[in-house]
């Protein structure tokens, strides 16, 4: 997806000819090289030459033309043919691209539909992603701390520098997002009397284990709905006991959590 962009399509001719294709052809109008033409366009140039062959077989008439020596030199160079399909390319690539700012301006009057997908656009490994609004926040001369409230009633607590918070525009109200890596979750089933420094501390009920041949992902459903990832060991899903329907806290420090905000 280009960035900044809710929606997203490739635009294919015949089920074939594709951007890469017509980057291939344009690198060959600019270079009059099979070899750079290929290395510009990604393709080795043996590709080059199959995908260009099957073109040219299917085309009405000739797409290349090769001149040997001379005082031009040699190379390779695109017909007319190939310059008009290029050019209804470019055509093309234009209308598609207005239609898709159309719908994302249709999309935009969908503020719900608008608001997840602007959400989901974001690409991360963190397992654990949660939306919501800062409901705090507290900068100091070198560390901020802010807090994130959740549309399902839970509230999770995030520690950056001053400047980070400067520059993700942070103010009560603001939407943002939590990340959590699974690895950095603590799934406690009993306390003893024992209080934990870490700042976020969500209890719930384990509804989901996904066992690995190394370690398990614990799902934790809290009481507002919200499900939390905690990446176990197979020895500590075995020495906690754990099992779905048991009651677990997922404990995370501050620091652990990374913030996203739009600009």
């Amino acid at each position: 997806m280009s960035e900044g962009r809710l929606l997203d399509a490739d635009l294919k001719l015949a089920g074939r000819l594709d951007a890469r294709f017509f980057a291939l052809l344009q690198a060959l109008q600019d270079t009059g090289s099979i070899n750079r033409a290929a290395r510009t366009a990604g393709y080795s140039y043996k590709g080059a030459w199959l995908v260009l062959e099957s073109a040219c077989n299917l085309a009405q008439g000739p797409l290349l033309e090769t001149a040997t020596g001379g005082v031009g030199g040699g190379g390779t160079r695109l017909t007319e043919s190939a310059r008009a399909l290029l050019l209804a390319w470019r055509a093309l690539q234009h209308d598609h691209q207005a239609f898709l700012r159309g719908q994302e301006a249709r999309l935009a009057r969908i503020p719900a539909l608008h608001g997840l997908l602007r959400r989901l656009s974001m690409r991360t490994t963190a397992r654990n992603q949660f939306a919501g609004t800062v409901s705090a926040l507290t900068v100091g001369p070198v560390s901020a701390e802010v807090s994130i409230a959740l549309k399902s009633g839970d509230e999770i607590t995030a520690t950056m520098t001053s400047a980070a918070a400067k520059r993700l525009k942070l103010k009560k109200g603001k939407e943002a997002l939590a990340l959590i890596k699974a690895s950095a979750v603590v799934l406690v089933t009993d306390f003893a009397g024992w209080q934990l420094s870490a700042r976020n501390q969500l209890s719930g009920t384990i509804s989901r284990i996904e066992a690995g041949a190394v370690s398990s992902l614990v799902v934790v459903t809290l009481a507002g709905g919200t499900a939390i990832t905690a990446s176990v060991t197979n020895e500590g899903v075995d020495a906690l006991g754990l099992e779905v329907g048991a009651p677990a806290t997922a404990v995370f420090k501050a620091y652990a959590v990374m913030v996203a905000a739009q600009a």
